[in-house]
């Protein structure tokens, strides 16, 4: 089980991560965010549902579902895991970076407004992507298509 760090550990994490990746020549920074459900799996209380009957009310199976399924209608906001890797797979599984941490409702707006500037800053070291190979491919096909379009032309059939 991996613990989660706090919210001011888990920045002062996420800089360097972003900053080795920025001495390097090639790599990635995968960042995810879902909603964080908590673990139900101990409770026993909850009832297994036996299939709807045609002639129950409708509200009794809302009742049912939001017993079985209680994260698709919460009363409450849901708390947020964030989680930050650097993307490294299984043959450098030792070199891999996890970070993770929950962000309660309350402190989304602060949170992100931090969390967006280090993402900025961490996302000016990455290189635009060299498009120049595709474009000579680009003006290459179109030469060819332009060449056979010369020859017939838009509109008119051999005769």
């Amino acid at each position: 089980m991996v613990s989660h760090l706090s919210n001011d550990e888990f920045f002062s994490k996420l800089t360097p991560l972003f900053d080795s990746r920025r001495e390097k020549d090639h790599g990635s920074i995968t960042l995810t965010q879902k909603c964080f459900s908590y673990d139900t799996a101990s409770n026993s209380s909850i009832a297994v549902a036996s299939p709807p009957n045609a002639n129950a009310p409708t509200g009794d199976l809302t009742d049912i579902l939001a017993a079985q399924f209680p994260d698709l209608a919460p009363d409450a906001p849901m708390p947020l895991l964030i989680r930050a890797t650097n993307s490294k797979g299984r043959a450098k599984r030792a070199e891999k970076i996890k970070l993770s941490t929950i962000v309660q409702p309350d402190q989304l707006e602060s949170f992100f407004a931090r969390y967006a500037e280090i993402c900025k800053g961490g996302m000016s070291a990455l290189k635009k992507r060299d498009r120049s190979k595709a474009k000579e491919k680009l003006k290459a096909k179109k030469r060819k298509m332009g060449t056979t379009a010369a020859t017939v032309p838009q509109g008119e059939e051999k005769k």
